[in-house]
């Protein structure tokens, strides 16, 4: 079968189990995530096996630090994605809740019920739990899914997918609810962003260059999930242990993933209580440094210099740029500048610059006195995340359940019909 015809194929299953999942009870798609981590947990040893070559074939060709990180998977995260498919299984179902809108004056009842989008395909890059994680969200969602991964977890990804669909056989549903692309091949992305009339919305996960590349070739609707530039802003009324505390984890904690600071700002005054210290304690856990004239000046010896360019990195990596600002208004001017809208923090004992910073900063999530690592479905209660967005249609911040379903007008009368000669009821 040649490959166009292998993604077609994969769409028109995905759009007929799409059908049957709208309609499958709760407590079958809670079945079929609790089989899904069974089979995940049988699987262990082949899923480690694979992924530990991948990791090795990945260190040989030079990829950095952090890039590895994303596509590790040992015992602990392993059983972490099995446990959020189970996490997921005891979150409400969001499919079919109703909310009243409007009573009319002729009779009519007017709610909204909230319904599955369909098919979904997802288009990611490194990290093989997001098969899973991705997997199990458009299930409870009433979601049939099409997976793409990196070529670069390719093997792993196949044999988690291999153990999803096993999950969804114990319960009773179709395979074809978890659709899985085995080919490296990119011209294959192409053909899948092209199937409009069987895929509703796709969600690339990855970096800038993924994000760009979908939006620009896909005929299909697109969740996207631009850079994670992030920051972290100590205020003049900032206390210099937590804003130490906050800075260090929003670094160094896991710095290769999306919701890491990239650019810390620092009111002039708090420069001095906070820089000095917290610039050894990130360069002891190997950060390197890059700051701004008065951010040097603070800390001596300690930093490079940034460039203008500096303000604008997503550097998934131990990099973090510092600049002090002289004002509130500067800080959320650097951030409205350079921000890609993910998620940014302010550190402060000053209620009212918390409460203009968390009104004015524009990002899906905005932080008053904790880390923008949380930043994470999972921290956040959705069980896990399709992805976090940073764009304003449709859904804004960690993607869980409810925001991949839609709603639908549902009209209830007594025969009521319309009249168009009338003016319409007020």
């Amino acid at each position: 079968m040649k490959t166009s015809s292998k993604v077609e194929a994969l769409a028109r299953a995905a759009r007929a189990a799409s059908r049957t999942l709208s309609r499958a009870p709760t407590s079958v798609k809670n079945r079929a995530l609790r089989e899904m981590a069974a089979a995940l947990r049988r699987s262990a040893a082949a899923v480690l096996s694979a992924n530990g070559e991948e990791v090795a074939a990945a260190r040989a060709r030079g990829e950095t630090a952090a890039f590895l990180d994303r596509l590790t998977l040992d015992a602990r995260r392993l059983e972490a994605v099995a446990l959020g498919l189970e996490r997921v299984s005891r979150l409400p179902d969001p499919v079919g809740a109703v909310r009243e809108f409007a009573r009319r004056p002729n009779g009519l009842v007017i709610s909204k019920m909230r319904v599955p989008l369909g098919v979904i395909a997802v288009i990611y890059e490194s990290r093989p739990g997001v098969t899973a994680d991705a997997a199990g969200l458009c299930l409870k969602s009433g979601n049939a899914a099409i997976l793409r991964g990196g070529r670069e977890a390719v093997r792993t990804n196949a044999l988690i997918a291999r153990a999803l669909r096993a999950g969804l056989r114990a319960a009773g549903l179709p395979e074809g609810a978890v659709g899985f692309i085995d080919s490296t091949d990119r011209a294959e992305v192409r053909r899948l962003l092209r199937l409009d009339g069987d895929i509703d919305l796709v969600v690339p996960r990855g970096g800038p260059q993924l994000t760009r590349a979908v939006r620009r070739l896909s005929l299909i609707p697109v969740l996207a999930h631009d850079k994670g530039l992030c920051h972290v802003y100590a205020d003049r009324a900032a206390d210099p242990a937590m804003a130490e505390e906050i800075a260090f984890n929003a670094k160094a904690e896991r710095p290769g993933v999306c919701n890491a600071m990239e650019t810390l700002l620092v009111h002039r005054s708090a420069a001095g209580a906070l820089l000095p210290r917290l610039s050894r304690r990130l360069r002891a856990a190997g950060v390197l440094l890059r700051g701004c004239p008065r951010s040097r000046a603070a800390a001596p010896g300690m930093m490079s210099a940034a460039c203008e360019a500096d303000w604008d990195a997503e550097y998934l990596d131990k990099i973090l740029s510092i600049k002090v600002v002289d004002s509130l208004d500067e800080a959320i001017d650097h951030i409205a500048r350079h921000g890609s809208g993910l998620a940014e923090a302010i550190v402060t004992r000053d209620r009212r610059a918390a409460e203009r910073f968390l009104r004015e900063v524009d990002a899906g999530a905005v932080y008053w006195n904790a880390s923008t690592r949380f930043t994470d479905g999972g921290e956040f209660g959705l069980g896990a995340e399709m992805g976090i967005s940073t764009q304003k249609l449709h859904a804004r911040g960690p993607v869980g359940l409810e925001g991949l379903t839609c709603e639908k007008f549902v009209v209830r009368g007594r025969g009521q019909t319309r009249d168009s000669s009338r003016a319409p009821a007020r």
